[in-house]
């Protein structure tokens, strides 16, 4: 087999594969190195949707599919409405996404994009990666496939956030699409944290998603049935057709995943611990892991160095606990969670950028028997 040899090889053409090499392309100190991107698929389907919150205007705007100033929370005893400004909750999608990425890099001439299916990597002077179709080298792999052992039984504590949603269309005018839905709790499964999560694109169109928080997962047909329940029998919507369907599961979990980046090896994207463990947010948490990455970089420091939060890190794992235990608590923990704290202070909080009196503000609105034993519990471990 031939052996291509470069400077950097990124293993996976996803959100962080793609944002890490677009700021590698961005950037006149990268210039030199020849870089990689392998992929098994050539990424040219909208697989995914991605949304987050930001103050004011990014790079990001130019692929906003919709964004939002205003958002609700509704559950059995509350309808609180969120007025975000500064924020904006933003919309993106991820084959405008893909795109706009793979054209961006395509300029660069110290890019190689290769279709190919990566099935062991050797660490010794330099990396040795062997796909399917083709042998690889690199001085250093950015790799975003999740570690064997995640897999395996392990003492961390998982919550699978698993969903299904439908784009779907009304023959009337029924949304207003000036406000999303960040969670409803009207409709739930079987003592579970359970929510639908809905986004107007107009008056005729929205997603509508069904998510759960949940240690279990369930059969494709309880996503349809509670789907179609939430449409018919809470917003009453008789006649829609479906246009889309999108359908995932993102691991929220204290596994330390960055206990697998070696001296050559940085872990990225969800095998990275990159994803939010409380939440299951993943943009504007890529782009600040990737930040600070090439800082590193440019630095010649490690590319984790001060990568991880410890501290954001523990309260996650708090929140983890109660979920695992007792997990039918979830529609209470989010109902004190949005009616005691501002959208801002709660963006604020889970973007990491809170000190200890905010972070104890925070906390005390969640004051519970079971958040008291999940912090005792997780104290000294």
């Amino acid at each position: 087999m031939q052996k291509n040899h470069f400077d950097y090889i990124i293993a996976g053409n996803g959100l962080a594969g793609l944002q890490l090499a677009l700021a590698f392309a961005e950037d006149d100190f990268f210039k030199v190195k020849k870089i990689a991107l392998i992929d098994k698929s050539p990424k040219i389907e909208n697989d995914k949707t991605w949304c987050f919150w930001e103050k004011g205007s990014s790079k990001w705007d130019k692929l906003v599919f919709k964004s939002w100033k205003k958002g609700k929370f509704i559950s059995g005893k509350k309808n609180i409405g969120l007025s975000l400004p500064p924020y904006s909750y933003k919309m993106i999608r991820s084959f405008d996404f893909y795109s706009f990425a793979k054209q961006k890099i395509k300029q660069n001439s110290n890019f190689t994009f290769i279709l190919d299916e990566i099935d062991s990597v050797e660490e010794e002077e330099n990396i040795s990666l062997h796909g399917k179709e083709n042998s690889y080298s690199c001085k250093h792999l950015f790799d975003s496939r999740i570690p064997k052992d995640f897999f395996k039984p392990n003492n961390s504590i998982s919550i699978q956030q698993h969903f299904k949603g439908w784009m779907i269309e009304t023959e009337k005018p029924y949304f207003d699409a000036s406000e999303f839905t960040m969670m409803d709790y009207r409709l739930q499964w079987k003592d579970s944290t359970s929510f639908t999560y809905v986004l107007p694109i107009s008056s005729t169109k929205a997603f509508i998603e069904f998510t759960f928080f949940t240690p279990f997962l369930v059969e494709d047909e309880v996503y349809h049935i509670m789907l179609k329940k939430y449409i018919s029998e809470i917003l009453k919507i008789k006649n829609f057709s479906i246009t889309e369907t999108e359908k995932g599961i993102i691991p929220m979990t204290t596994f330390p995943f960055e206990n697998y980046n070696t001296k050559k090896i940085t872990k990225i994207g969800t095998a990275g611990g990159w994803v939010k463990a409380s939440t299951g947010y993943s943009f504007k948490a890529t782009e600040k892991k990737v930040g600070q990455l090439i800082e590193n970089l440019k630095e010649f420091r490690s590319p984790t160095e001060n990568l991880y939060d410890k501290k954001f890190q523990y309260y996650d794992k708090i929140f983890l606990s109660v979920l695992a235990r007792e997990n039918q608590k979830g529609k209470w923990i989010f109902e004190q969670f949005y009616s005691k704290n501002s959208p801002q202070e709660i963006f604020l909080y889970l973007d990491e950028e809170t000190e200890i009196p905010q972070d104890l503000r925070i906390m005390g609105s969640l004051f519970s028997i079971a958040f008291i034993k999940a912090f005792l519990k997780n104290l000294f471990k």
